[in-house]
């Protein structure tokens, strides 16, 4: 039988204040790079409850998604030896309070970095992602939330089933 083939499904968070965007630098089998808020789709959550808690747990801060930014296919640029795809779902919003201090094991800090300083060092970058979102959210590229849809069955007790 042959294998089915199975994307990892991301989302990120795209965060801009005063023309800054909120990025965190983080532990990777190639070093320390750099990347949105970012993470794994888990069972029984919708991509916004996911892009909430995986900036929650990287930033210590809350964060409200507004719009998606878009769908981006990409193979796994992490690990060049391991095969793999990544399906990312990118969304902009608004930043809330943080929430605590605590950041995932493997952030090592939160930054704000300017587009241009971005691009600057694309060999810290964790993917060509990182500042093709950015790119994206600066083109205005967006997508209203409620073209999303998560069966019931599927969200967490509060989360968005539009």
């Amino acid at each position: 039988m042959t294998e089915r083939w199975k994307p990892a499904v991301t989302v990120a968070a795209v965060i801009e204040r005063d023309g800054l965007f909120l990025l965190v630098e983080e532990t990777t089998s190639n070093g320390l790079r750099l990347n949105q808020p970012a993470g794994h789709l888990e069972p029984h959550e919708s991509l916004e409850q996911a892009v909430v808690r995986e900036t929650l747990e990287e930033t210590g801060h809350d964060f409200v998604p507004t719009m998606l930014i878009g769908t981006y296919l990409t193979p796994n640029f992490a690990q060049i030896k391991q095969q793999g795809t990544y399906l990312r779902f990118a969304f902009a919003g608004r930043l809330g309070p943080r929430q605590t201090e605590q950041l995932d094991a493997g952030i090592v800090r939160t930054l704000w970095m300017s587009r241009a300083e971005l691009a600057a060092c694309p060999q810290r970058h964790r993917s060509p992602l990182v500042l093709a979102c950015i790119d994206d959210y600066l083109a205005g590229k967006q997508v209203p939330l409620d073209m999303l849809y998560t069966h019931p069955d599927l969200a967490r007790a509060g989360g968005k089933t539009s």
